[in-house]
């Protein structure tokens, strides 16, 4: 098999978010902080300290590097919680709380099922369940790793593959909730990038083959 480039788990979450996003990020190397951002940074700088305990019987790993060969995914999970017979739980940390816009949500879910797809991998068990983890309101919201959200990054993971190969950055998306609180959303114009898009005038301006 041919081996690939090694993708971050943090791309599949942004492109899952908004492939242009993604592409601003991991296309043409843009990012700017906002609160969000920050407020996220804060988070995790709790769990960006790599480090083992023992907890409740659980050896509990946080920032554990992952990787998966077959897919080329490499990065990191927050926490992970090992049970007596080595099953990986992967506990994602997140701010705000976990009453989140569900389509914002759903791509939390993909960033928690690649790294369940990478633990399993490593470790030899399979991975059903994972966690979201939103530090404002200090709850967890149980995922699922179903085979929906397996299918959904593998997808994204050739979808992203596919951009940074072409070299072509995506067009703006529609979705104004996702711009609000994005912030790459001066360097994206998404209100000025969607009129080009009416007029048909942004292919001609931003794919260096048409």
């Amino acid at each position: 098999m041919e081996d690939l480039d090694p993708l971050t788990l943090s791309a599949l979450q942004h492109w899952a978010y908004c492939p242009r996003q993604c592409g601003l990020i991991h296309l043409e190397q843009a990012f700017d902080d906002n609160l969000h951002t920050l407020r996220g940074q804060a988070v995790h700088a709790i769990v960006d300290q790599p480090g083992m305990e023992l907890r409740k019987g659980l050896r509990v790993a946080r920032a554990l590097p992952l990787w998966h060969d077959r897919l080329g995914l490499i990065g990191k999970a927050d926490v992970v919680e090992f049970g007596p017979d080595g099953t990986a739980y992967p506990v994602e940390y997140k701010h705000g709380t976990r009453h989140k816009a569900a389509a914002i949500a759903a791509c939390d879910e993909v960033q928690l099922a690649a790294q369940a797809m990478c633990l399993e991998q490593m470790t030899g068990h399979a991975v059903a369940e994972g966690a979201l983890y939103y530090a404002s309101s200090k709850r967890r919201r149980i995922v699922q790793i179903d085979e929906h959200l397996r299918r959904q990054v593998m997808a994204i993971a050739a979808a992203v593959r596919d951009m940074l190969t072409s070299g072509v950055l995506p067009p703006p998306t529609a979705d104004t909730q996702r711009c609000k609180g994005c912030s790459l959303r001066d360097r994206c114009q998404p209100e000025a990038m969607g009129r080009l898009l009416d007029r048909g005038a942004y292919s001609t301006l931003f794919d260096p083959d048409a």
